[in-house]
């Protein structure tokens, strides 16, 4: 097996930094261009392709004409073989009729860029009837489908194309992107995909973490808001531990979104990746992150916003974890990880980190 079908939608993720909460329908995508967002797929398929390449050269990729798979191939130095064309602005149905003619073209794997939406799209064409595997691009990454990055994705290709890794049943979920926007989390499972299986390569599906004892979560809160500085900009990722921060410091938080403190203040509330660096020229940051159940990521999942340019700003040292007991024994052992789109940043986070999961409690744990 050697030939890998490839759909990217290009414009997966665009509203991610900018603060929208996922990219579907045209005036999200309007909005997120008024806002300088940059669309991160093209990028991400190349960075997946190269790693294909690297780790297997005799590789064949068909795809579609320009953004859809033809421009990151060759951005790789793959030559691709292009089966179709979209007009103007790509659609779900777009990649629905793509997928159907990259299975009726017998592909080995089809390979794709986008998020939960994309996945939906891809399963509502071919079902479980070819290998599937997701390079993560969007907002919104809940399906467990995906690979850990896009470099992760290209290796894994490779392994799975060499007989070297199994296929397994991944759940395709999704959220509603409207109640997403009003603050609201309603996720449902659509179905399954059968995808190439490695626990290095592929992140698993979102965990919730069940009942989060109360008290737990009020002394985690306790512990952060007593360690605050004056003057120092605390930039609140999203989630519900998260939460309990700003409620002790008699705020409201956008529990979706990412919200920044200064002096027990509110400086911004549903912050955009602008907003967060404006805030950040004339002072010191630290960002409070909450690891997703199951997937052990700190970063690039849903909080965007707090970008590869952020965490520069703030460095290692400005970054605060944290994690209920629970949280953490739903990772199994597994390590917590970053997808920043920077992978000399991501390389560079990796390491040993204090998490808070308790009032003056911490644990040890490591981004691998």
């Amino acid at each position: 097996m050697n030939t890998v079908g490839l759909i990217v939608n290009p414009v997966a993720g665009i509203g991610g930094a900018v603060g929208l909460k996922g990219s579907d329908g045209e005036e999200t995508q309007r909005r997120a261009r008024e806002l300088g967002a940059v669309p991160p797929a093209p990028g991400r398929a190349t960075a997946a392709l190269r790693a294909l390449k690297a780790a297997m050269p005799e590789v064949k990729v068909v795809t579609y004409l320009g953004p859809m798979g033809e421009d990151p191939s060759r951005e790789a130095s793959i030559e691709p073989v292009v089966l179709g064309e979209v007009g103007g602005v790509t659609t779900a149905e777009d990649t629905v009729r793509a997928a159907l003619d990259l299975q009726e073209a017998g592909v080995d794997l089809i390979l794709f860029v986008g998020g939960d939406g994309t996945a939906r799209d891809i399963h509502r064409a071919v079902d479980s009837r070819i290998p599937i595997l997701g390079v993560p691009s969007g907002v919104k990454i809940h399906s467990g489908v995906f690979a850990v990055n896009p470099g992760s994705a290209g290796s894994l290709a490779a392994l799975y194309l060499r007989g070297d890794a199994p296929l397994r049943d991944a759940e395709v979920m999704d959220i509603d992107e409207e109640a997403f926007r009003r603050n609201q989390l309603s996720a449902s499972l659509y179905g399954y995909l059968r995808a190439p299986y490695s626990p290095r390569h592929l992140q698993g599906s979102k965990e919730g973490a069940g009942h989060q004892e109360e008290y737990t979560l009020e002394a985690i809160a306790a512990d952060v808001v007593e360690h605050m500085e004056p003057g120092v900009l605390y930039i609140l990722g999203p989630g519900s531990t998260t939460a309990p921060i700003a409620i002790k410091l008699g705020l409201d938080k956008t529990l979706l979104g990412v919200d920044a403190i200064v002096d027990g203040a509110m400086a911004a509330s549903d912050a955009s990746e602008e907003t967060i660096l404006g805030l950040l020229e004339e002072r010191r940051g630290a960002v409070i992150l909450s690891v997703i159940g199951g997937q052990g990521f700190i970063l690039g999942r849903g909080n965007q916003q707090i970008s590869a340019r952020v965490i520069r700003h703030v460095g290692k040292e400005g970054i605060i974890i944290v994690a209920t007991p629970e949280k953490l024994a739903s990772l199994r052992g597994q390590p917590l990880r970053v997808d920043t789109g920077d992978l000399g940043l991501d390389e560079e986070l990796k390491g040993y980190y204090r998490v808070v999961t308790g009032y003056g409690r911490r644990t040890i744990i490591r981004i691998g």
